[in-house]
């Protein structure tokens, strides 16, 4: 007796897992044309990966790095005495150089023989408006007494604006980074900064016998990068200036500590 099938039984075997069912693939666009360069032109674009970006937040107060109680006594004692530059926090001076005295000279020369010369003329000018054979009231100095005063203050204001801008041109190294005050005139002035990472070449420069006979010359910084060149003249023992400098640069890169007392 022959046995029906029932509803429940698979003569095709056990059922199949989705898994094992084969995926059919999307079929390929077909291109409609090509442009000039030979690149397929579609009817519609393949849709374009989009790439997500993920945003990582910053916290909003960063740790802190702990600054030892040496560095920060020589901070503190950099601000007081150096209240004008923006030191950040753990950076000190190492170093205040300033320009040798002997680039003010000519000029102050130059008004003082101008003062003596004038002073000089109104004290003998009763013997110069005899030989010159003035007369009357051109023969009396009284007149030339507030022309002369006129021209002694100009003399002096000159003289001051002079020292002025020259003493205010100041260069300091500090434990990070190197800054340059440069004074043009009464009330021209920037400052530059250069940190020690990106200095590159310091050296200094003699180039006559009065330079080396006052020890004074020019100190030249050369950067990394953009090639910017920095000069610092008439200064004071250049070759002791330099040598600090680049024992503080070649620390610097190396990690190592950098903290000299500073001398003006």
């Amino acid at each position: 007796m022959n046995q029906q099938p029932t509803p429940d039984s698979n003569p095709a075997g056990p059922p199949q897992r989705p898994e094992d069912i084969p995926q059919q693939q999307p079929p390929v666009p077909e291109p409609v044309a090509y442009d000039s360069q030979g690149r397929p032109l579609y009817a519609h674009p393949p849709v374009q990966q989009v790439h997500q970006v993920v945003q990582q937040v910053r916290p909003l107060d960063p740790p802190s790095q702990e600054i030892p109680e040496a560095i920060r006594k020589k901070h503190e004692d950099s601000k007081q005495k150096y209240p004008h530059l923006n030191l950040s926090e753990g950076e000190f001076v190492i170093k205040a150089m300033r320009r040798h005295p002997i680039g003010l000279f000519f000029p102050l020369f130059i008004g003082v023989l101008l003062l003596t010369i004038a002073i000089s003329a109104y004290l003998s000018f009763d013997s110069i408006a005899v030989n010159l054979g003035l007369q009357g009231d051109l023969a009396d100095p009284a007149g030339l007494l507030m022309p002369l005063i006129l021209f002694c203050a100009l003399v002096g204001v000159g003289m001051f604006i002079i020292y002025y801008v020259y003493v205010s041109n100041r260069f300091f190294l500090t434990n990070e980074s190197v800054i340059q005050e440069i004074q043009h005139g009464l009330f021209s002035r920037h400052e530059q900064t250069v940190s020690l990472s990106n200095i590159e070449d310091a050296s200094y420069r003699q180039t006559n016998v009065i330079q080396h006979l006052f020890n004074y010359g020019s100190i030249r910084l050369s950067t990394e990068g953009d090639e910017t060149t920095y000069r610092f003249t008439y200064v004071a023992n250049p070759h002791d200036h330099i040598s600090v400098l680049n024992n503080a640069v070649e620390a610097f890169k190396l990690g190592r500590p950098v903290g000299q007392d500073g001398d003006d």
